[in-house]
């Protein structure tokens, strides 16, 4: 026997197109204008908390919308920072491999890096800044920094005369901080510095052997 129910729940779960737009397409939408959204907020100059009705409103979407994506605000803010790491650590990778030399591979990542946000400061503000005071984006730095430097130890091997172990990694734990204050500032408007300058200042503190033999400032000495 056909059980008729079971069907039409089945049917009802699906979305169907609209407008020439099917329904996952639709739900993808909103989903990143409610990120969109998000980086707005987060990346105002006071933010304050996020709710779900701030987003909402930001993002010209009802709750309904909101929470066909997210449990609540703090899943959103979440997703928000996750969307960022995954951007940096995707293309500063495809930069340090693509790089020929140790100071081209740091030089490939740290220029993805900068153009991710500079491209969009709302990133560098969310991903670098110290003032943002949402518990949520505190936890994701700590797994962010977790990232980074395990990162950094893993490739210290191709651009510098390491072979691992813990003095490697405490190296990779003050690089990793390092360049963050340093973007955290220039994002933050307390350096002024232009692209390449910023990038080249970079590559010098992370490998700064590399400052006697192909920068800049070694070439005009």
């Amino acid at each position: 026997m056909l059980d008729v129910t079971s069907s039409a729940n089945s049917d009802a779960g699906k979305l169907r197109a609209y407008g020439g737009e099917s329904g996952d397409a639709r739900v993808a939408r909103r989903r990143a204008a409610l990120i969109d959204a998000a980086l707005d907020m987060l990346a105002e100059p006071e933010p304050g908390a996020v709710t779900v009705r701030g987003i909402c409103t930001r993002a010209e979407l009802t709750p309904r919308y909101f929470y066909e994506s997210f449990e609540n605000a703090d899943a959103l803010v979440g997703a928000a920072y996750d969307l960022i790491i995954e951007q940096i650590a995707e293309r500063a990778l495809e930069g340090f491999n693509a790089g020929s030399g140790p100071r081209g591979k740091v030089a490939g990542a740290v220029e993805a890096i900068v153009d991710i946000i500079a491209g969009d400061p709302r990133k560098g503000r969310v991903f670098f800044s110290d003032t943002l005071r949402s518990p949520v984006v505190a936890a994701k730095r700590v797994e962010m920094l977790a990232l980074f430097t395990q990162l950094t130890f893993q490739s210290a091997p191709e651009v510098a005369d390491v072979t691992g172990g813990q003095e490697t990694l405490a190296a990779a734990h003050f690089q990793v901080g390092g360049l963050g204050r340093l973007l955290a500032s220039w994002t933050e408007g307390l350096v002024d510095l232009d692209r390449a300058a910023l990038v080249d200042i970079c590559v010098r503190m992370l490998l700064p052997e590399s400052r006697t033999v192909d920068s800049p400032a070694a070439q005009l000495s």
